[in-house]
């Protein structure tokens, strides 16, 4: 491993290791690493990995009184980084620094709408873990098998609404399913009104979402996160 660059010696810069890995999909899992007694962070917030040259920033997706921190991540072909963290074997040594980020939930008096895609569910994951209840949940994802955490968001929500892919080959996973994109959705059944938008994922979704909210609910907050 190549040492840290100058920027990165002004930071702290924290040892873990893997200590589980499982697929959630065939292209997504979860990976499980010890946690630094020194660590602390707030739910929404990244870690960055270090991987020689390489910097990746990942969301955590447990609560910061657990006593281990974990990842959801999607395996990319050829990318740089996650083919590597999708085959690290328990006691593979990593390096990080962090927490890094603002998208943290703020309670308030309106209602909170969350918005993910993809693996973008993962900050929210963190915050449900810490306590967070009584909001309005979007995943938009392609298929139904994509759906992770479902178990744990539904008893949480005041409504958890997956949002399939319109051309997906299944009748989808469980009550309330919303045929078409997250923004479909909030243009067509979100009553008017004024929330705190939370909204995680792709750019384009939150490029949609954004000038959706600006048109449709006057006197909403947005607050984003984006994931490639």
């Amino acid at each position: 491993m190549k040492p840290p660059t100058s920027k990165e010696q002004d930071v702290q810069i924290y040892c873990t290791e893997v200590l589980d890995r499982f697929w959630l999909t065939d292209r997504v899992f979860e990976i499980k690493l010890s946690k630094p007694s020194t660590f602390r962070f707030m739910a929404g917030q990244r870690i960055r990995l270090l991987h020689g040259a390489i910097r990746r920033d990942y969301s955590l997706i447990t609560a910061p009184h657990d006593p281990t921190l974990a990842l959801c991540l999607k395996m990319i072909e050829g990318g740089e980084y996650s083919p590597i963290l999708s085959s690290a074997e328990p006691g593979t040594r990593l390096s990080f620094t962090g927490p890094m980020g603002y998208f943290t939930y703020r309670p308030s008096n309106k209602p909170a709408v969350f918005v993910a895609t993809g693996t973008g569910i993962a900050p929210f994951l963190s915050m449900v873990r810490t306590g967070v209840t009584d909001f309005t949940l979007l995943h938009g994802v392609h298929e139904a098998k994509s759906l992770y955490y479902q178990d744990i968001f539904r008893p949480a929500a005041r409504l958890y609404i997956p949002c399939l892919a319109a051309d997906a080959d299944e009748t989808g996973s469980g009550e309330n399913v919303f045929r078409g994109r997250v923004s479909h959705y909030l243009a067509e059944h979100l009553a008017p009104n004024a929330y705190d938008f939370y909204l995680c994922g792709r750019q384009e979704m939150i490029r949609d979402v954004t000038l959706l909210v600006d048109e449709k609910f006057p006197g909403s907050l947005i607050y984003t996160e984006v994931f490639y």
